[in-house]
């Protein structure tokens, strides 16, 4: 039996503790916080996304940055065994659209008291309001770690402190300190699945406005498209939000950094031109006496339409049947194209993930132990590993974490 210290009291770190204690060791969690589980507290709107129901091999299409890494995590403990696991300790599920695999009761609380439940029986110490200052490395092994109060030694630690996003749960970077101090390399973090701001400030009379079955492209400002994609959007004060949009804050990352990029928003992608030509048409037809204003209410939701009619050119007072053709052409196009430059992305306090950390090449893969210092090991978001959105990133968490735990032994 050897001791191990697990730095971080959430998805990963729970994990961990659970995997380490089952393998026969003696676990200590610490936990900064109040509580475990604070970040797990407030994903999915404060439902938890626990996971994704899709089949093992699509999920690998669904990692952005270094899947390959993840191989022996997820055949070793996969999105099905984690429902298995979290049924089993009291917290039925359910699966919605796109995969979506949340809680019966919509209580991420109900997520956390299952991990509770198999911490006890497992026996792990847990001690939280705990903060972990360094680790202790001799001879370059991992043996303990310094804490604000004391040493406390041990045999093997897994550091499970996650990135920088929403740091007011406790994500504060530790570990690519802890990480840096032990000799390894950090890729340069960033926000990901997080809003972008747009230049246009008509967002503002939009917000709250959700825009669904919509078709997102986003393209650089020379034209090379770099995103596209199907699903929901929601504008807000400063700019786009919604699933749609935060999953491509997560694909055009890189791209944002060097400059604006431009989103063009189908809202009509399941018409082709023509089909949206006719209805045009029609519609113009049944309300040629009335004020271009007053006719096209149908087409849009209410906040929307005075921007249509604005970026439209034709004059809200217009009669219909004055309208040209080349008018309704260009009022057509306009619905397949509506065009906003986004000009960055929010910062770190609103993004789900964390882009960049710990160098994966510096990790073995089998284990999650440092390749730099024996018995110091890494799991969760402090590694270089982001996803879509959709219970991706948290199933990366919880597979890392079960991998780091049950190979100390």
């Amino acid at each position: 039996m050897k001791q191990v210290i697990v730095i971080g009291g959430g998805a990963a770190g729970m994990m961990a503790a659970v995997s380490a204690a089952q393998n026969g060791n003696k676990v200590i969690l610490l936990e900064q916080n109040e509580k475990l589980g604070k970040k797990v507290y407030i994903t999915g709107k404060g439902r938890c996304n626990v996971t994704n129901d899709c089949d093992v091999e699509d999920f690998f299409k669904m990692v952005l940055r270094n899947p390959k890494f993840l191989y022996s995590a997820i055949y070793e403990f996969d999105n099905y065994q984690l429902q298995q696991f979290i049924i089993e300790h009291g917290c039925p599920l359910k699966t919605e659209r796109g995969g979506r695999v949340f809680p019966v009761s919509d209580h991420a609380s109900d997520i956390i008291a299952a991990f509770e439940r198999a911490l006890k029986e497992l026996q792990v110490d847990i001690r939280l309001h705990t903060k972990v200052l360094s680790i202790i490395v001799e001879n370059g092994m991992a043996k303990g770690v310094k804490t604000a109060s004391k040493d406390i030694f041990a045999d093997a630690v897994i550091v499970c402190t996650g990135g920088v996003s929403y740091p007011s749960t406790g994500s504060t970077g530790d570990g690519y300190k802890f990480a840096t101090a032990a000799g390894h390399s950090i890729v340069t973090p960033s926000p990901s699945l997080v809003p972008f701001e747009t230049k246009e400030t008509e967002v503002k009379d939009l917000m709250g406005l959700a825009l669904k079955n919509v078709e997102a492209t986003i393209t650089t400002e020379s034209g090379k498209k770099i995103y596209r994609d199907f699903g929901e959007m929601l504008f807000t004060h400063f700019g786009v939000s919604g699933p749609l949009m935060l999953s491509a804050s997560a694909k055009v990352n890189d791209y944002i950094q060097k400059g604006p990029l431009l989103l063009s928003i189908n809202l009509k992608p399941a018409l082709t031109r023509e089909q949206l030509d006719k209805k045009v048409l029609r519609l113009f037809d049944e309300n040629k006496n009335k004020q271009f204003k007053n006719a096209v209410g149908s087409l849009f939701p209410a906040k929307l339409t005075p921007v249509m009619i604005n970026r439209s050119g034709i004059l809200p007072d217009k009669m219909v049947n004055e309208i040209t053709k080349d008018e309704r052409e260009h009022f057509v196009d306009l619905m397949f194209h509506l065009t906003y430059t986004l000009t960055s992305l929010r910062g770190f306090n609103e993004a789900i993930v964390t882009k960049g950390g710990i160098k994966v090449k510096e990790i073995n893969p089998s284990t999650m132990e440092s390749k730099l210092i024996k018995g110091l090991y890494f799991a969760g978001e402090v590694l270089d590993l982001d996803a879509y959105t959709g219970g991706y990133n948290l199933q990366i968490a919880w597979s890392t974490g079960h991998l780091a735990g049950s190979h100390i032994e």
